[in-house]
């Protein structure tokens, strides 16, 4: 049910680390057909709280029979660094749980940072190929981020792999894994690291391929790698290590 694999690595890590807790969170499901912890529920039988920002999505995932045969609760949100912590304990989770998976196409890094309420064994991450390895990026807090709005080219949005590396290192994890695609990787908590070698950020990136960009209309333009940094290299992102504000251009 993932779109690049996800399922097949995570099927991996829970086969190396002990799982107390066999519950997920999952940030930006979508209509919850394609996503990164429907094979646990289904397959492993654990139970999740899932949230999307469309409560057109979350009337559907209701009304999916997976809603009744599962233990899942799905709520509508657009998650903010205000908002998440809160919620989460509405719905009774709190300290060890499984797994987090966050994929909100903007604010990624700044959720994560804000979360404190939980400790899962293993997180899940999207981020942002374009903004290479090296950089330690991000794009800037807003509350009310929205992808397409921010850039047209829908290639502006949440943070490189080395500033996710150090903010994972802040809160006691260490990156493990990143799928083919160059979309998501995966950090898991340290004192469960034995069965695991940790990878460095340069070790984990993967250059997407994929070719996702827009012109102003909202057409696709399949613009390779080059073009599509190219496009957006005048927006502004945050230098996770000296808080400084930067241009694209001027950092990468």
């Amino acid at each position: 049910f993932s779109q690049c694999g996800e399922d097949g690595i995570l099927q991996h890590l829970i086969s190396v680390i002990n799982i107390e807790n066999e519950t997920f969170i999952e940030f930006g499901v979508q209509n919850y057909i394609e996503s990164n912890t429907r094979f646990l529920l289904i397959n492993n039988n654990w139970r999740g709280l899932v949230f999307d920002g469309s409560s057109k999505n979350i009337n559907y995932i209701k009304n999916d029979q997976i809603y009744w045969q599962f233990s899942l609760i799905a709520e509508h949100l657009f998650i903010d660094k205000n908002n998440i912590n809160e919620r989460i304990k509405k719905n009774n989770l709190s300290g060890d749980v499984g797994l987090l998976s966050i994929d909100i196409d903007g604010n990624d890094y700044w959720i994560w940072d804000a979360i404190s309420v939980i400790q899962p064994r293993i997180i899940v991450c999207e981020y942002n190929s374009l903004f290479g390895y090296k950089a330690p990026i991000t794009v800037p807090y807003r509350p009310d981020f929205n992808r397409t709005e921010a850039h047209y080219s829908n290639l502006y949005f949440g943070a490189s792999i080395s500033a996710l590396t150090i903010l994972a290192k802040e809160k006691g994890y260490s990156l493990v894994a990143s799928n083919s695609e160059g979309s998501n990787i995966f950090f898991v908590r340290n004192d469960l690291m034995k069965n695991l070698k940790e990878l460095s950020p340069k070790e984990a990136y993967v250059r997407s391929k994929f070719r996702e960009s827009r012109d102003p209309d909202g057409q696709m333009t399949f613009l390779s790698f080059k073009d599509r940094l190219e496009l957006i290299k005048e927006k502004k992102v945050v230098n996770i290590v000296d808080s400084k504000v930067y241009t694209i251009s001027e950092i990468i």
